[in-house]
């Protein structure tokens, strides 16, 4: 990758607040309008993250395969939306990463990164559109997200102001262990709050954000490792002081998949017999 974009502190902080504040009202105001609305919030979303990641593994270039993973995504998406068909989804996505396997031996181009991509961004999309879909799926989607952010945020603070051991300094050196204890209960208790004052479980919605905390962190160690592994210091500079839209949505590309098993598959719904 080539040199990162500088910015000053002076001018970072603003940019990030102002970018945070847009970025929040957006993903809100989608989450609560719904079907085709957020289908399409979700597609941009995902599409920004393919090109960011292609980008990685294409040494900062843009990559052709994105084209291919691009059409995968919002083909599954869209045919999921008009359909609820899991499993026609999911074979989108499966063959979008082999043609872009494919295409990618070809050309001798880190075929297994660049299919991999497809996964990456094409099960989280299929995930989060499932979880609108469900009963109060608008108050569940965004009690995740208040549990992703509440994680990040209390991780920040937690790291800048009580510091100590790193938490994976090989991976990510910023990242200390106070960051990940103070991220990891700022969701469980943004969460069982959030739960509680709809009238849902507070101790499901305790446990059902700590586990967002926990696979959030994940999806986060995993980004800084892809970006380590291919020299970047951000996946992208899109976002005005917060760099790219990988580095912004890397926890929920874990955490979206992980609520999907658990509200599908194994019934924990915070928001189960509440009536938000």
């Amino acid at each position: 990758m080539g040199p990162q974009p500088f910015m000053s502190a002076s001018i970072e902080l603003p940019a990030r607040a102002v970018s945070g504040i847009i970025l929040i009202v957006a993903a809100v105001l989608a989450v609560f309008a719904g079907g085709i609305a957020f289908g399409c919030f979700v597609i941009i979303g995902a599409v920004a993250g393919l090109r960011e990641w292609h980008r990685l593994v294409n040494d900062g270039k843009l990559a052709p395969q994105m084209f291919i993973t691009a059409i995968s995504l919002m083909t599954a998406v869209a045919l999921f939306l008009a359909s609820s068909n899991l499993g026609l989804a999911l074979a989108v996505i499966s063959a979008g990463a082999v043609c872009t396997l494919v295409w990618s031996s070809s050309r001798s181009q880190s075929p297994v990164w660049h299919a991999v991509g497809t996964i990456y961004l094409g099960i989280p999309a299929i995930a989060l559109v499932m979880l609108r879909g469900a009963a109060d799926g608008a108050y569940l989607l965004l009690g995740i997200l208040l549990a992703v952010w509440s994680a990040d945020t209390g991780a920040l603070f937690g790291g800048r102001f009580i510091g100590g051991p790193k938490l994976v300094p090989k991976l990510s050196p910023n990242k200390t262990w106070a960051g990940f204890i103070c991220g990891t209960f700022a969701a469980g208790l943004v969460e069982a709050l959030f739960v509680g004052l709809l009238g849902g479980s507070a101790i499901i919605g305790l446990s059902f954000g700590i586990a967002i905390a926990l696979f959030g962190h994940a999806g986060d160690l995993f980004e800084s490792w892809v970006k380590r592994r291919f020299q970047a210091k951000d996946s992208g500079g899109l976002i005005p002081g917060h760099g790219g839209v990988l580095d912004r949505i890397d926890s929920l590309l874990f955490v979206a998949p992980v609520c999907a098993f658990l509200v599908f598959l194994t019934g924990l719904n915070p928001f189960q017999g509440a009536s938000p």
